[in-house]
Order: structure tokens, then C-alpha cells, then sequence
């Protein structure tokens, strides 16, 4: 299976307002390290608040915005409603890398990006999209 990411609104908006990131069309770049991802957007589901079961098994879960469509879904901001169902999410977007870190690591492109940098990731090397991802988190 690919790696996925999901990443929370919240934070895409402060990252974009800080210039950490590039959000083109379906494309998110971080900056710093010219490391792309394809995203969509998707859900969060944090937990079930009506006591009614989980019948759809999405607590805990990331599920795209047309899965949930599909399924009857009404999102607002941090609540959604499925059929008797009302839970709490996050809304965001879920990202798949484009190529490999390995590929990633040795591109001129993350070379060009990296001698550009004016101190966002520091010294650091991060050796996989964990790595980078955590570091994002970090500097929040």
C-alpha cells in the first residue's frame, strides 16, 4: 500500500500563511525540500457523539469527501451527520507522495530547493517523508 498523509486544514492554513507550503490545483510542495504530494480532499473522524453505533465502522478513521457523499454524509466544520450518526472530525486533505523519498532525496529539484532555504528546515536531513512530515508538525 502507498504511504498516505492527512493533513488537518488548520494546518495546511497556517503552513500556507508562513509560506511553508505551495497549494496548486491537486499538488501541495513543501517549500523547503520541493517535496510534492497529489491531495484530496477528505475527513477526519475523530468519534461517534450520538451513542448510536458506528455503523459505517468511520470512527478513527480518514475517508475521502465523495466516499462520504456517497454515503449520505453532511459535513460542517467539525461535525458531520450520517444517517442517525453525529460525529466529530477534522476536515482536510489526504496526501499521497508523487515518486519515491529515494527519488525525492536526489533530485535537483530538493537540491535547488534546499540551497534556497533561508533556515526553515535547519541543517537536518530528513531521511523519509515521516521524517519531513514530523518536522512540519513540529514548527507548526
Amino acid at each position: 500500500m502507498q504511504n498516505r498523509v492527512f493533513f488537518p486544514q488548520e494546518a495546511l492554513d497556517a503552513w500556507m500563511t508562513a509560506g511553508t507550503i505551495d497549494l496548486r490545483g491537486s499538488e501541495l510542495t513543501v517549500v523547503a525540500e520541493a517535496r510534492r504530494y497529489r491531495v484530496a480532499e477528505a475527513v477526519r473522524v475523530l468519534r461517534e457523539v450520538s451513542g448510536t453505533p458506528d455503523a459505517h465502522e468511520l470512527v478513527g478513521r480518514v475517508k475521502s469527501k465523495p466516499y462520504l457523499v456517497e454515503l449520505g454524509a453532511e459535513v460542517l466544520e467539525g461535525s458531520m451527520i450520517v444517517g442517525d450518526n453525529a460525529y466529530d472530525v477534522v476536515q482536510g486533505w489526504t496526501g499521497i507522495p508523487i515518486g519515491t523519498f529515494d527519488e525525492h532525496f536526489t533530485s535537483s529539484a530538493r537540491a535547488k530547493a534546499r540551497a534556497s532555504d533561508s533556515g526553515t528546515l535547519s541543517d537536518e536531513e530528513p531521511k523519509t517523508d515521516e521524517q519531513l512530515l514530523k518536522f512540519l508538525m513540529k514548527n507548526l
